[in-house]
């Protein structure tokens, strides 16, 4: 069983970003791009440059994990293993999620218009 995710430069380096704008933690952060991801009902592409930060997958999920993988499963209609569900499933949503969660970011402009924003997308 993995315990260790590596993402790609740019997840890693907009995590630093997003944390810096908005106060949030980068596993908060993470978890909200999880979630993301998971209303694209295609599949997120695999990640191939993985020269970003390097996080461990308690810090990511938490008490969550089975939430998560849970989570994954569903959207992707089929039983993920755990090796294959931790890096490479969990790290192609994340770097997706990130994707959106900054274009979301910068489209509102600012912190709380963003969480009004990602509220909106809930209803």
């Amino acid at each position: 069983m993995n315990f260790r995710l590596k993402t790609s430069k740019y997840t890693g380096d907009t995590l630093i970003e997003l944390q810096a704008s908005t106060g949030l933690t980068w596993n908060v952060l993470s978890r909200i791009a999880i979630m993301l991801s998971s209303k694209d009902p295609s599949l997120p592409s695999a990640v191939e440059n993985k020269s970003g930060v390097d996080i461990h997958r308690n810090a990511l999920t938490g008490e969550n994990d089975y939430l998560f993988k849970a989570l994954i499963k569903q959207h992707a209609k089929r039983n993920i293993p755990d090796e294959e569900y931790f890096p490479d499933v969990f790290n192609a949503h994340l770097e997706r999620g990130i994707k959106i969660l900054d274009s979301e970011y910068k489209h509102a402009g600012n912190y709380e218009k963003l969480l009004i924003n990602l509220l909106k997308m809930e209803n």
